[in-house]
């Protein structure tokens, strides 16, 4: 018998399974649809031109994030771009910003709890956050939103000393404040404000003289922090400023129905956080005004309405709610009923070992055709796919899986063994996804075939291209992989367009030709993709 592991988990074990969930994913795939191919996009345009201060996307300025996430994966690309390859090291920013969210978030908790309760809180706390299932495919992408839990995370770790040391604390909670800020804007931001000046106004412990010393410099150094890129943007590109406040500050989607989506997705993004939240919120009722209990509750009930407020209706902004409802979560961990306790582990041992086989299944049939059902499958869905044995992800396949039977038949028992066997099922069931099938859902997703079939077929010479109906990802996938940059279609008089290209996109069934007068010279997609075509057409009179 092998011995038993002993809960809450070390430090080294911690450390081991947030290494298990982070690092797997991150490297050995092309850039992907939507956000993570766009802000691998923007990092790229930052190196070829050297502008560090207007973000830009295909050639043209990008507003929808502020570009301290992509400052800090430039530079991770700059280092070690020559040994992973740029996009692959632009994604180690984001690996080291869930990793330094889960370290504050586990200084946080253990702050907040009474001495008795710290490490059983800042473990639980920790590994409801790895285990938020909203996290587990976002966490490997090119984020800016993990910059923003890294920022808010810590945040919570210098509130909660705010007595302790008031100047030095303010300073690093408004500096926290200033990268949240400068990641995604001033939505998450202006919640911890108001979390900040509610809590020294209702928490008696905190109404004393230093409060007054840490928010006056939490202020000055957020103030600092926060102007510095909107002023310099100011002064390098005056018309953009003005544009990329607006974009800010709009809301966007109608506040009820954004509120309707936020709360349907929080059910899965940031669950199990949120029913332990809640069963934390009901077990400290009487308690409401302590810290540990009023700070996280306020800012969970404040984030969930200035998201809906805000917009649009992205889950990736569901991912502002995580930190606090596994800040407050982490303390009905220790007190959940038996009934409830037993139920939340054996629910996680057996949905992730059930899906943890169906992925081990998978590998199977790419590999050796058995079963035949299943391995048609993935011919169908994949054509023209040939699968390659590769020891070294097979041999770390392998060693999660049973690193994870050990944990799921030799942990003592404790009340954190729960959410222990979760986060541990969570990484168990990525680093299998991201090992035995990454080639294959890579080759389903890169746009790169695409790109480069397009590039081969643009006549040089061939001046401007125009696009149509083609998304952002898509366009920043064709910008960054075949330097394909395109202008909107210009409504200038029939059979006399600015560009003589044009790039549409459309569905396979479904071709939007520019007019008469154009011809198709290429019609792509990716494999096995039924629902997008991109189609480059050439004016036939020029």
């Amino acid at each position: 018998m092998l011995p038993r592991l002993q809960l809450p988990p070390s430090h080294a074990a911690l450390i081991l399974i947030a290494l298990a969930f982070v690092a797997p994913g991150l490297v050995g795939h092309d850039p992907w649809r939507a956000i993570d191919v766009i802000a691998i996009e923007v990092v790229h345009q930052m190196q070829l031109s050297g502008d560090w201060v207007v973000p830009r996307l295909a050639g043209g300025a990008w507003l929808e994030d502020p570009p301290f996430y992509h400052w800090t994966a430039l530079a991770f690309a700059k280092a070690l771009g020559w040994l992973l390859g740029f996009h692959n090291a632009v994604r180690i920013a984001s690996g080291v910003a869930v990793l330094a969210a889960l370290w504050f978030l586990y200084l946080a908790a253990r702050n907040f709890s009474p001495r008795d309760e710290r490490r059983t809180a800042a473990t639980s706390a920790t590994l409801l956050l790895l285990g938020s299932v909203g996290l587990i495919v976002h966490a490997h992408e090119a984020v800016p939103d993990l910059a923003t839990l890294a920022a808010s995370c810590a945040a919570f770790a210098f509130l909660v000393s705010s007595h302790e040391k008031p100047i030095k604390t303010g300073l690093a909670f408004g500096a926290s404040l200033g990268i949240a800020f400068l990641s995604t804007g001033p939505v998450m931001p202006a919640v911890l404000v108001v979390v900040a000046l509610l809590a020294h106004a209702v928490c008696d412990e905190w109404r004393t003289p230093k409060a007054l010393r840490f928010l006056a410099a939490a202020a000055g150094a957020f103030a600092v922090l926060a102007a510095s890129w909107p002023i310099a943007l100011a002064l390098r590109a005056p018309e953009l400023a003005p544009a990329w406040w607006s974009v800010a500050t709009q809301p966007r989607g109608e506040f009820g129905a954004n509120l309707r989506y936020y709360l349907a997705t929080a059910s899965w993004f940031a669950w199990p956080a949120w029913p332990l939240a809640a069963w934390a919120a009901w077990r400290l009722r009487r308690e409401w005004r302590a810290p540990r209990v009023f700070v996280p509750l306020a800012a969970a009930l404040l984030a969930l309405p200035a998201i809906a407020w805000a917009g649009p209706r992205q889950d990736i902004n569901t991912i502002m709610l995580l930190a606090p409802l596994a800040l407050l979560g982490a303390h009905g961990v220790a007190h959940l009923r038996r009934g409830a306790a037993n139920a939340l582990d054996w629910f996680g041992v057996m949905t992730f070992g059930f899906f943890a086989g169906l992925v081990w299944l998978g590998y199977l049939a790419m590999m050796s055709g058995v079963p035949p059902r299943v391995a048609h499958n993935f011919v169908k869905s994949a054509p023209g796919f040939v699968a390659h044995f590769e020891p070294v992800p097979f041999l770390v396949a392998l060693a999660l899986t049973l690193a994870w039977l050990y944990l799921a038949f030799f942990t003592a028992p404790s009340p954190t063994r729960g959410v222990t066997r979760w986060a541990a099922g969570v990484a168990l069931l990525w680093g299998t996804f991201a090992t035995l099938w990454l080639p294959w859902a890579d080759y389903l997703k890169s746009y790169q075939g695409v790109a480069l079939q397009l590039k081969s077929v643009i006549p040089a010479g061939a001046g401007c291209i125009a696009q149509s109906e083609l998304g952002t990802a898509q366009r920043a996938a064709l910008s960054y992989h075949a330097g394909i940059r395109m202008q909107p279609m210009q409504a200038a008089a029939p059979g006399n367009p600015a560009c003589r290209l044009v790039i549409v996109q459309g569905g396979p069934r479904q071709e939007i030709s520019p007019g008469p007068g154009w011809r198709k010279l290429a019609d792509v997609g990716r494999p096995g993709d039924k629902s997008e075509r991109l189609r480059l057409y050439r004016n036939a009179g020029r």
